[in-house]
C-alpha cells in the first residue's frame, strides 16, 4: 500500500497527541500525587504497582480487540475516531484532583482517573500504532513515516516536557489539563487524514483466540529478543522523565538566577534541549537505517547515549547537566523511532509463520511488557528513597538522596542501554533472515490479495 509523504505527515501527527498526553502524564503525575499532595511513597508505589500490573492485562486486551473487529471503516480507525474525545476528558480530569479532600477520597480519585485515562489511551494509541505496519510494508517506506512520526513525537514531548513546568507555573494545573487535552484531540482528528485500511483483505480471516495467539506469539524468539530491548529501551525514557524534577530540584539544586532563567524554566531548557535537537537528526538517523538495518541502527545509538548519561551522572550544576542533556541528541533520536521499526518486521514474521495479520495482539502484548517498566521505576524509586532518607517535608534533604536521584536519572539508565545492546545482539531476525522473510511474506500477500479480489 504505498502512499504520498502528506499521508505519512498527517498520520505522523497523531504521534504529537501521544507523546503530549504520555510524557504530560510520565513527567508530572507522580510530582504532583508525591511531593505537592504528600501522597506517602509506600501507599503511591503500591497503586503504581498495580497500575503496571494491570497494563500487562489492559494492553494485549485492547490490541486484541482492534484485531478482531470487523466494520466497513476498518479494524482500528473506528477507535481513533470515536474515542479521541473521551481520552482528551479523561486527561484533564487526571490533574484536576479533590484539593483539601480526605485521603482516601483523594486517592480513589487518583485510582479512578488513572485507571480510566490509561485503558482509553491504550485502545486509541494501539488502534493508531497498529495502522503503521500495514499501511507501509517497504523498509524505506516505514523508516521514512516513523521518521515523520518521530518528528511529532518530539513536538509533543518538547510541549509536555519543556512547556508543561512554565504553563503550570502560569496558569495552573487546570489550565494545562483543557490547553493539552485539547491539542490530545485535534492531533489522533488529523492523523485520521492519512490513516487508511484495507478491510476487505480481513474480512474473511478468522480470528485467533488470545491465549492461542500468547502461545503463538511468544513461541517466536525474535519477538521475545524484542520485548528485553524495548523494556529496558522503555525504562530508560520513563525513569529520566519522571525522575528530572527531583533531579533539577535536589540534585543540581536549582534556584532562580538574578536577571536569567527561573527555577521553573531552566527546568523546561534541560528537558527540552535533546528534543529540540533531535528533530533535524530525526532525518539523519532515518538514512542510518535505511543503510545499515534497524536492528544495527538501534545498538548504535544505544551506544551514542552514553557520554550524556555519564555526564548527567556526575553534574554538579545547571551548565555542566545542560551539556549532558544536549549530548544525549547523539543517540535520542534513534531511540525514538526504531523500536516500531524492528516490531514491524516481528509482524510480518508472525503474518508468514502463522497467516494472520496482528498488528494489534503484538503492538498490545509489547505495551503490556514496556509498561511493566513504571512497576519496576515504582519499586526502585519507593524502595531507595526511604532507605536514602528522603522526606519532602524537609527543606534540605540528606546527602544520599541526592545521589539516589541521580543514579535514578542516568545510572539506571546506563544499565539499561547496555541490556538493550546485549538483547538486540541475540535477536536473529536481520541480514539474509529478514529479506528472506520479506521476500516470502510479499509473494503471500500477492496470493492473498488476488484471492480476495483486491490490489
Amino acid at each position: 500500500m504505498k502512499s504520498g509523504t502528506w499521508h505519512k505527515i498527517a498520520y505522523g501527527f497523531g504521534s504529537l497527541g501521544t507523546a503530549l498526553s504520555y510524557q504530560t502524564f510520565n513527567n508530572r503525575f507522580q510530582f504532583l500525587y508525591l511531593d505537592e499532595l504528600r501522597v506517602a511513597p509506600q501507599v503511591f508505589g503500591v497503586i503504581w504497582f498495580v497500575y503496571g500490573l494491570w497494563n500487562a492485562i489492559n494492553d494485549p486486551l485492547m490490541g486484541q480487540l482492534s484485531d478482531n473487529t470487523r466494520t466497513s471503516r476498518g479494524r482500528r480507525i473506528p477507535y481513533i475516531l470515536f474515542g479521541s474525545l473521551p481520552l482528551a476528558v479523561m486527561f484533564a480530569l487526571l490533574w484536576l484532583p479533590p484539593r483539601g479532600a480526605d485521603t482516601v477520597v483523594l486517592l480513589l480519585y487518583m485510582v479512578a482517573t488513572l485507571f480510566i485515562f490509561d485503558t482509553l489511551w491504550s485502545l486509541i494509541v494501539i488502534a493508531w500504532t497498529a495502522l503503521f505496519p500495514e499501511m507501509w510494508p517497504d523498509l524505506n517506506e516505514r523508516a521514512e513515516a516513523a521518521g515523520w512520526r518521530e518528528v511529532f513525537s518530539l513536538i509533543g514531548v518538547l510541549l509536555a516536557l519543556g512547556l508543561s513546568p512554565i504553563v503550570i507555573d502560569r496558569i495552573g494545573w487546570a489550565g494545562m489539563a483543557v490547553a493539552f487535552g485539547i491539542v490530545t484531540l485535534v492531533a489522533f482528528l488529523i492523523s485520521l487524514l492519512g490513516s487508511s485500511e484495507k478491510p476487505a483483505l480481513h474480512r474473511g480471516e478468522a480470528t485467533v483466540p488470545f491465549l492461542q495467539g500468547l502461545k503463538l506469539g511468544f513461541a517466536n524468539p525474535s519477538f521475545r529478543w524484542f520485548l528485553v530491548a524495548n523494556l529496558a529501551k522503555e525504562l530508560i525514557f520513563l525513569i529520566m522523565v519522571a525522575m528530572m524534577p527531583f533531579y533539577a530540584k535536589y540534585a543540581l539544586r536549582l534556584t532562580d538566577i538574578p536577571g536569567g532563567l527561573d527555577k521553573a524554566t531552566q527546568e523546561s531548557v534541560l528537558l527540552a534541549v535533546p528534543f529540540i535537537l533531535s528533530i533535524p537528526a530525526m532525518f539523519v538517523w532515518t538514512k542510518i537505517t535505511q543503510g545499515v538495518g534497524s536492528r544495527m541502527a538501534w545498538i548504535y545509538t544505544s551506544l551514542a547515549l552514553m557520554p550524556g548519561l555519564l555526564t548527567l551522572l556526575v553534574a554538579p550544576n545547571f551548565t555542566v547537566a545542560l551539556l549532558g542533556m544536549a549530548l544525549l541528541v547523539l543517540g535520542f533520536p534513534g531511540l525514538l523511532m526504531l523500536y516500531n521499526i524492528v516490531l514491524s518486521d516481528v509482524i510480518d514474521q508472525d503474518e508468514l509463520l502463522n497467516g494472520h495479520r496482528r498488528e494489534g495482539f503484538f503492538f498490545g502484548m509489547n505495551g503490556a511488557v514496556i509498561r511493566l517498566a513504571f512497576s519496576g521505576q515504582a519499586l526502585l524509586t519507593t524502595t531507595l528513597l526511604p532507605l536514602a532518607g528522603y522526606d519532602p517535608a524537609l527543606r534540605v534533604q540528606p546527602v544520599a538522596v541526592t545521589w539516589v536521584f541521580r543514579f535514578l536519572l542516568a545510572g539506571v539508565p546506563i544499565l539499561a542501554s547496555l541490556v538493550t545492546i546485549w538483547a538486540l545482539s541475540r535477536y536473529p531476525l536481520h541480514g539474509v533472515a529478514l529479506m528472506e522473510m520479506r521476500s516470502k511474506l510479499a509473494e503471500s500477500q500477492q496470493m492473498k490479495a488476488a484471492a480476495s479480489g483486491t490490489d
